[in-house]
């Protein structure tokens, strides 16, 4: 009797240990197939190795003043400046997602919208700004309203709250731009700080109100690149991916 309790126990646990073997497989294919799809659904723009995915605007190529730097992108202000850089990709309807660190007293910028020409001489007299900057120190962070904070739409939306970190320390950062629903929005390390309009009456009274109002191809186009902004000050990116909304 005793040997067949203890066939029948071995037979128990063979096949348990044959069931969490197969499930285990199960679970390794399930996070292959979410791995697959997220993938697929998201487009790296820097990984941290090359800036395949980028040229200086108006330019061929990369401009000298970007480097990679640990596995970050990072940009050493020269005497010249004007050196932004944009993707050689143009994008609609996005999710942007980046991380960005900032010089002490340093001030830099993310575009979108950036229709590169030879009548628009920088990448921010067509392409929307969302600021990059250290809000203890940067003398821009410190007037009423906060167009000018870390986080803002540049001259045109303060942000709801201040949760930038402090020069030095990574930010999360994640922009969208949804002109389906005619929503964007800029969430700032895990909170949604500026909300707005991308385009119509809402969005022309917004630039109208602002120090773009003069300016001919300021915010006009829905499909550009993305940019980053040389604004004299040292900046690090990582981590850049972006993901189409349809």
């Amino acid at each position: 009797m005793k040997s067949f309790i203890y066939l029948l126990v071995a037979m128990v646990i063979i096949v348990s240990c044959k069931q969490k073997k197969e499930n285990i497989v199960v679970e390794e294919k399930i996070a292959d197939v979410v791995k697959e799809h997220v993938n697929e659904e998201w487009i790296t723009l820097f990984d941290g190795t090359s800036f395949d995915n980028w040229r200086g605007y108006l330019a061929e190529g990369i401009y000298p003043e970007w480097t990679i730097e640990n596995g970050t992108m990072l940009f050493t202000p020269s005497e010249k400046g004007g050196k932004n850089i944009i993707t050689k990709d143009k994008f609609t309807n996005f999710i942007l997602s980046l991380e960005w660190k900032i010089s002490e007293g340093g001030n830099s910028g993310i575009f979108w919208g950036v229709y590169e020409d030879e009548a628009f001489k920088e990448a921010y007299h067509t392409g929307p700004e969302i600021q990059v900057l250290d809000n203890e120190r940067h003398p821009d962070a410190k007037a009423n309203p906060k167009f000018h904070q870390a986080g803002a739409l540049y001259d045109m939306v303060q942000p709801m709250f201040d949760v930038c970190k402090p020069a030095g320390e990574w930010n999360t950062c994640i922009i969208k731009v949804d002109h389906k629903s005619n929503s964007g929005s800029v969430t700032l390390n895990g909170t949604v700080i500026v909300e707005f309009d991308v385009h119509g009456e809402k969005w022309d009274a917004l630039v109208a109100n602002s120090k773009f109002k003069k300016w001919k191809g300021f915010g006009k186009f829905q499909t550009g690149h993305i940019g980053l902004q040389d604004h004299n000050d040292k900046v690090w990116y990582r981590n850049i991916k972006i993901k189409k909304l349809k």
